[in-house]
């Protein structure tokens, strides 16, 4: 068990050297901040936009940092320079991105609240509440699978505990017997809510109860405390036994923000908090028990205000960002195309034979983990029983349950997770069953894997793989059968391809294993079970390549997924009219193979038909019309139509779809009134 506070030595205990160091640490995050608070409220401000600054929680990293090891890594919430600091991020490099200077640690581009250095422990901020934990999970699971005995501190606010990627994160942590020591910093504010006003338990370490894991409450205002606290809990994490949830108790000695006047909060509520204050409180302890004069405190402060002044003196004559960098980093390139050389012997071709698309799947899947190492495959269903749809059946005995293993009912710790091991050298690929269930956790997708390669400017990157599936089916309702491609296309930093074969389910699923940004792989339930011959090899082609499935003089039907078929019937049945339709199977959204679709568009004479599943507004093919007109600039007359999906719900009674999904019949009726029309100009 985690033993309460009253186990912990006295500070008469230990010997004043330490204590002086912890203290001199505090009082240089509460210089940092204050600098900050100066020069984002100075008119006019040196830093720009809204600073989380945290006064009053200065004992809680300096203590958690004291007892981790040296390679024991951090995750942050925005209000985390403290952190930083004490990870061992040096205050020029802190107050540069603070500054958004080049000299920053993120070179500008994370700012005050997502600043990031992973490779240096430091797993960094996080501007979205809660979504730090699931991330957290993921780097203590690679821990584990290197076997490195590390264990992961993430700090989060109170407010923090009523969001579900929280509750997600500790289910996962508990289920997984995770070392990660979940650290809450409670300051009874919520933002501008008092947390007394959402909360039924009086200790938010009561909820471990709920988890069955350890949690604690302790004093966060006294350094020794926290450091001894974590100790234990440390241990208790190394040695397999779990997450620990350990509550700190702060005050709040300033807003939730640089220009938050605090309307809102109480003068008695102010006055505890000032008579809270951790370095105040230290500081006498230390005096009180000899450990340290007043003039030794004197001259720290001092010496910090000096050691401050030069860090900022340096940032401020630092250069601000080159605009020409602004554009980098979003993607990285170029993109492997074979197996790791580690493996050469590994690399070889096994034939062809006939398979399903969920077969090649399969195939896939167990070709990556033979061949890559730091490849594991999780989610809902997917270890024992092998996936709902049997795609990863079979890989959990063949490969062991530390490689392929199942999950939790949640989405946002299957994401995060995978965010966070993507980051330490693993290559997660987990499993979505339906794309709809991708937007209970889009956040861990878009405002976390996307971002990690441009925030680091290129040092570190979320090279995650999603499977999922998309589109109707027979039977399924509108919560089973959305297709989101266009959204995640639309994300600056995501990957998205779209098989519609056997063979492209099997190539596709290897090249985005092979590339080192996130991808988002969406299959098609309609398609699982469809057969073809396929050529198993361990060749890996680039992604962002499209097949011209069919090649056409006078008109070119532009599709990917599940409208392939669709496209290549219409194509069938346009030949006995005598219409030479050619058919042009994207199978990459992002990125987008522009030169092939220009090739096809110019040999049909500007004549293009795209048909997608999803519903028409917003859906990817107004980008493919878009894209031809830029394309072309004029150089070529275009007509380009779109079919699609009207803009309703998908109902589950089959001939209620069968009424809104695109057939054959209409993508033929749509080329002749294409042809129609253009001849009637000529």
């Amino acid at each position: 068990m985690i033993a309460p506070p009253d186990v912990y030595p006295t500070i008469e205990d230990s010997n004043s050297s330490a204590h002086i160091t912890l203290l001199r640490e505090m009082i240089l995050i509460r210089e940092l901040e204050q600098r900050s608070l100066d020069l984002s409220t100075a008119s006019p401000p040196t830093v720009v936009g809204s600073v989380h600054l945290c006064a009053g929680q200065e004992a809680v990293p300096v203590g958690t940092l004291a007892g981790l090891g040296t390679a024991d890594q951090i995750v942050a919430t925005y209000r985390g320079h403290g952190w930083a600091l004490s990870s061992g991020l040096s205050l020029v490099e802190l107050m540069g991105e603070i500054c958004h200077r080049t000299i920053g640690i993120n070179q500008g581009r994370g700012g005050s609240a997502y600043m990031m250095a992973p490779e240096r422990r430091f797993i960094g901020e996080n501007s979205i509440v809660g979504a730090g934990l699931p991330i957290a999970c993921g780097v203590a699971l690679s821990n584990l699978a290197y076997k490195n005995g590390r264990v992961v501190a993430v700090s989060l606010g109170d407010g923090a505990f009523n969001q579900g990627a929280t509750h997600e994160g500790i289910a996962f942590a508990a289920a997984k017997n995770l070392p990660v020591l979940i650290i809450c910093e409670n300051n009874r504010w919520s933002e501008l809510t008092p947390s007394s006003l959402t909360f039924k338990v009086d200790r938010i370490a009561q909820r471990a109860n709920g988890y069955g894991i350890q949690g604690v409450t302790i004093d966060g205002t006294d350094p020794v405390v926290v450091r001894d606290t974590v100790i234990q809990a440390a241990g208790w994490a190394r040695e397999n036994r779990g997450p620990v949830l350990i509550e700190c108790r702060v005050p709040r000695l300033w807003g939730h923000y640089n220009r938050d006047i605090e309307h809102y909060r109480p003068k008695e509520d102010r006055d505890e908090a000032r008579a809270r204050d951790p370095i105040v409180q230290f500081s006498n302890k230390l005096l009180g028990a000899g450990l340290i004069s007043q003039n030794t405190l004197t001259e720290l402060s001092i010496g910090v205000k000096n050691e401050m002044d030069e860090a900022v003196a340096i940032v401020l004559n630092s250069p601000i960002p080159d605009p020409a960098s602004a554009a980098r980093h979003v993607w990285a390139l170029p993109n492997p195309t074979s197996v790791p050389d580690r493996a050469p012997e590994l690399k070889q071709s096994y034939g062809s034979k006939t398979a399903s698309y969920i077969q090649a799947v399969n195939e896939a899947l167990s070709r990556e983990l033979e061949t890559r190492p730091e490849v594991v495959i999780f989610g809902e269903d997917v270890g024992f029983a092998g996936g709902i749809f049997g795609a990863s059946r079979g890989l959990q005995k063949r490969y062991g349950i530390e490689r392929v293993f199942d999950t939790p009912i949640s989405e946002s710790a299957i994401l995060g997770s995978a965010v966070g091991a993507a980051m330490m050298g693993m290559k997660p690929i987990v499993e979505i069953m339906w794309a709809d269930f991708l937007l209970v956790a889009l956040d861990q997708i878009i405002n976390q894997a996307a971002n990690v390669r441009y925030i680091t400017g290129g040092r570190a990157g979320a090279p995650i793989v999603v499977r999922t599936q998309q589109g109707a089916t027979l039977g399924s309702c509108a919560q089973h059968s959305q297709c989101l491609e266009a959204v995640l296309a639309h994300i600056p930093g995501l990957r998205i391809a779209i098989p519609a074969t056997p063979q492209d389910a099997y190539d596709l699923l290897r090249s985005a294993v092979a590339s080192p940004d996130p991808c988002i792989i969406f299959e098609s339930r309609a398609l699982y079970q469809t057969t073809s011959m396929v050529s198993f090899s361990d060749e890996i082609e680039p992604i962002g390549i499209s097949r011209l499935r069919k090649s056409g003089r006078d008109v070119m039907i532009i599709t990917w997924g599940t409208m392939l078929s669709v496209a290549l019937g219409a194509a069938e049945r346009l030949v006995e009219e005598g219409v030479d339709a050619g058919v042009l199977d994207l199978r990459w959204l992002c990125p987008l193979d522009t030169k092939a679709l220009r090739i096809a568009v110019e040999e049909a004479n500007g004549k293009a038909v795209v048909v997608h599943e999803a519903n028409r507004t917003g859906g990817f093919g107004a980008e493919i019309v878009a894209t031809l007109h830029e394309l072309f600039d004029n150089n070529i007359h275009l007509d380009v139509v779109r079919v699609a999906t009207p803009d309703v719900r998908i109902p589950a009674a089959p001939n209620l779809q069968r009424e809104l999904i695109p057939t054959i019949d209409d993508v033929v009726r749509v080329v002749r009134q294409l042809l129609v029309s253009t001849q009637s100009r000529v």
